[in-house]
């Protein structure tokens, strides 16, 4: 093309259709771009949205048929136990559970589940008093140990009684408060099948004692003549009575 005031002209008019269309262009992608990134903001907000809140609390668990109030007494919930088990909650098989009562008895027994909930059962309100500052009242069902220890036969020279856990964990009382106190072990709380979280299937109702002395998952009750035995938290320093009127530690 000659370089001619008419081609200069004409050049200059292509320019600026080009200019224009590249602007065009650029204003296009830029709306693609913001709506790309609103779609994906409220993408985001929606999912978001659908999780629930991230400070909401965990689900409570419910115990269909709870009581939460016996004769005339408010009660704590299940729910209301702390979870501080040496090895976590123990999963036990009501058909192959067996509870032992041996050590210093004439006739060492060895029961089903179902055998000892045949025999007569006792309810109480108690508090539950842990060391760690939290307690619970409830309202606990089951068989008194003395009912177990009189089948089996007690020798006479017997002082202690040891409990023993499914998860290894131990704990000792004197056979006397055994008796004077009516211990229970509690097969039922607040009206329900004891939970596995609790203990299921029998858990030792130490009234007038720290928690740690409270044995969960009982599989073997021991008659024993050995009054310095000392149990897991015994063992690591926490006072063997465990009477609540004392510090709890030696």
């Amino acid at each position: 093309m000659a370089d001619t005031p008419s081609s200069r002209e004409a050049l200059r008019g292509i320019g600026r259709r080009v200019g224009v269309r590249n602007r065009l262009m650029l204003l296009v992608s830029c709306a693609l771009a913001l709506l790309l990134a609103s779609s994906l903001a409220a993408c985001s907000s929606a999912a978001k949205s659908d999780r629930g809140p991230t400070d909401a609390k965990p689900p409570k668990r419910l115990y269909p048929g709870e009581v939460r109030q016996y004769q005339g007494a408010k009660l704590s919930s299940i729910e209301d136990f702390y979870e501080n088990s040496i090895k976590g909650p123990q999963q036990i098989d009501p058909k192959t559970y067996r509870l032992e009562v041996n050590g210093l008895v004439k006739t060492p027994l060895r029961l089903t589940y179902d055998q000892v909930l045949a025999r007569q059962t006792y309810d109480k309100v108690v508090r539950l008093n842990c060391v760690e500052g939290w307690s619970v009242d409830i309202w606990w069902e089951g068989v008194r140990v003395a009912d177990l220890l009189d089948q089996a036969g007690v020798d006479a020279n017997a002082k202690v009684v040891i409990f023993r856990a499914a998860d290894g964990y131990s704990s000792s009382l004197p056979l006397s408060y055994i008796r004077n106190q009516d211990i229970l072990l509690a097969s039922k709380m607040n009206g329900v099948v004891m939970p596995p979280e609790r203990g299921f299937p029998f858990m030792l109702v130490a009234e007038d004692r720290w928690g740690y002395k409270w044995v969960k998952w009982v599989k073997a009750i021991e008659v024993s003549n050995d009054a310095s035995f000392k149990g897991y938290w015994e063992r690591r320093g926490y006072s063997n009575g465990g009477e609540l009127d004392k510090k709890f530690t030696d």
